[in-house]
């Protein structure tokens, strides 16, 4: 059985990719500024960042391989303009390409976009494109609110979209839902507008009818739903007075939850309510929680602890450590089945 980590970003990246950014955004508020130039990193940068944290951790704790795309709280759609989100997007995914390319057997691309505030998300399939066909990528994450925390955008269910779901599903791609960073100080990046941002996709889910104008879309909510599993009954009445379907029809054959979750209880619940067929291993090392557990003694996020200690058939733990992922990434099934895997 492999273990598959279908949510790790690259939080540890060599300090020349920062400094990249650091330019755009001072040339953005001073024109002045020379443009920005991404310097030289080195394979030997990208080795030291990786080997001694996220492929350190990956085999001290017992996973195969991650899933891995650009840090998602640098995304940060609504800082500059279109053509800066285009360029720092293309630097953030070549870097996750040479990641891959040094590591292959650990590692696999999933893009971030160039998504901008206002901005068609049909300016995002280029991106997209290049990263899948290109390098090999198997996916990508989507930003539901490009803002930042005021969600200005339009539902996930609205036509605005549709450009982008159409070349997922030519593609064959899923896509993570995952904002970046919050310009709203009522909003906690990671403690509370990445939460509310899978809560709010979910719901949104449910007010729509995406999967039936799109019925092999696959759809990726992280940290374990949000709030989603914990008031299970809550959607399912919501869904019944919207007249909506029952959820297992109208929006669970395309939706998947991760077990970025961080506590034992945590996980018991999310498979006590959510089917095994939707639940992906993930544990977003090294991110949102980094620190030891006074309670446990063990790290939050080795969630492969939490998966190990349940009282389910041995069956449905590989189901969730690699049977869903190969499943809703058919382009990381391909890569490990010409491997041999």
């Amino acid at each position: 059985m492999l273990i598959i980590d279908c949510h790790g970003h690259y939080t540890t990246a060599p300090p020349g990719l920062q400094k990249y950014r650091d330019q755009q955004l001072a040339r953005l508020t001073d024109p002045k500024q020379p443009p920005a130039a991404l310097g030289a990193i080195s394979d030997e940068e990208i080795r030291d960042s990786i080997e001694t944290n996220q492929l350190k951790l990956q085999r001290e704790r017992g996973a195969d391989l991650t899933i891995f795309s650009p840090r998602a709280s640098a995304m940060a759609h609504h800082l500059g303009d279109e053509a800066t989100s285009q360029a720092w997007t293309r630097a953030s995914n070549d870097l996750i390409a040479r990641v891959v390319s040094l590591y292959p057997d650990n590692f696999i691309g999933v893009c971030q976009l160039p998504q901008s505030p206002g901005v068609p998300i049909a300016h995002s399939v280029a991106e997209l494109t290049r990263c899948i066909v290109e390098l090999g990528f198997v996916g990508c994450n989507l930003n539901p609110d490009p803002s930042g925390g005021h969600w200005t955008a339009p539902p996930l269910t609205d036509r605005h979209w549709y450009p982008f779901y159409e070349k997922m599903v030519e593609l064959d791609v899923p896509a993570m839902i995952h904002v970046s960073s919050s310009c709203n100080p009522c909003f906690h990046a990671t403690g509370a507008h990445y939460i509310n941002a899978d809560t709010t996709a979910f719901m949104q889910l449910i007010e729509g009818d995406l999967f039936r104008d799109f019925p092999t879309l696959r759809i990726v909510i992280p940290h374990g739903g949000g709030a989603v599993p914990y008031h299970w009954g809550r959607y399912r009445g919501l869904a019944d007075m919207l007249k909506r379907p029952p959820l297992a029809r109208h929006v669970m054959k395309n939706v998947f939850f991760d077990t970025c979750v961080y506590h034992q209880p945590g996980i018991d619940l999310l498979v006590k309510v959510i089917d095994i067929d939707n639940i992906l291993f993930g544990s977003e090392m090294v991110g949102a929680v980094r620190g030891i557990d006074p309670e446990t003694g063990h790290y939050f996020d080795d969630t492969k602890r939490y998966i190990d200690a349940l009282s389910i058939p041995a069956a449905a733990k590989q189901q969730i450590f690699e049977g869903n992922a190969r499943r809703v990434f058919p382009r990381l099934d391909q890569g490990l089945r010409a491997r041999g895997l």
